[in-house]
């Protein structure tokens, strides 16, 4: 395993961690526009809500689940992740590593995330991710697609992030949220190229 810095600030850490990785429920108001719209999220077990972000996205349900499903491209689709691979597997589920620059480059962070095979959940399908490994208290992930139509489909995700040090809540779910929307962002804009070819 690559060594890492452990000089970083946590909640800068958090907010990075959550720009790169990957919901919350996604219903048929969650983007009628190109707006992509941030909120919060009741998580059990936590005492943060998660932050999430949502927007309607012109690609078919499977163009779109190929790009939420290609982790070793997450560092071109969500440019923060300066490293993403698949560490291993257990099961149907996806064991992904993924590195992120802070301050400059002076420091890093790092997480193994386990992802699951996309489920079913009511009219949703469901990518959930946890972390297994990393440099933050918990990481939880979770994309969500439901279909329009033939030709869209609106995404969500929701993050939620447990940094290593106490700081307010209304902060690190500002930098989570903000987060969300880059990662939403990122993988509507490679799903809406991957239609076009």
């Amino acid at each position: 395993m690559v060594r890492f810095l452990a000089r970083s600030n946590p909640l800068v850490a958090a907010a990075v961690v959550a720009a790169c990785i990957a919901a919350a429920p996604a219903t048929s108001s969650a983007a009628d526009s190109r707006e992509i719209q941030g909120y919060d999220v009741r998580v059990p077990n936590a005492a943060l809500n998660a932050g999430a972000a949502r927007a309607r996205v012109q690609s078919n349900q499977n163009t779109l689940r190929g790009v939420l499903l290609d982790y070793p491209h997450y560092s071109q689709i969500i440019t923060r992740f300066e490293k993403a691979r698949v560490v291993g597997r257990v099961g149907q589920q996806t064991d992904v590593y993924l590195e992120v620059p802070i301050l400059h480059g002076a420091t890093k962070i790092w997480a193994i995330v386990r992802f699951d095979a996309p489920k079913t959940e009511g009219a949703d399908e469901v990518i959930r991710g946890r972390m297994v490994r990393g440099n933050v208290k918990r990481l939880d992930a979770a994309w969500r697609v439901r279909k329009v139509d033939e030709t869209s489909a609106d995404l969500a995700l929701e993050l939620l992030i447990v940094p290593d040090l106490p700081a307010p809540h209304s902060l690190i779910l500002s930098e989570v949220r903000r987060a969300a929307a880059r990662a939403v962002s990122g993988a509507r804009a490679e799903a809406e190229r991957r239609a076009r070819h």
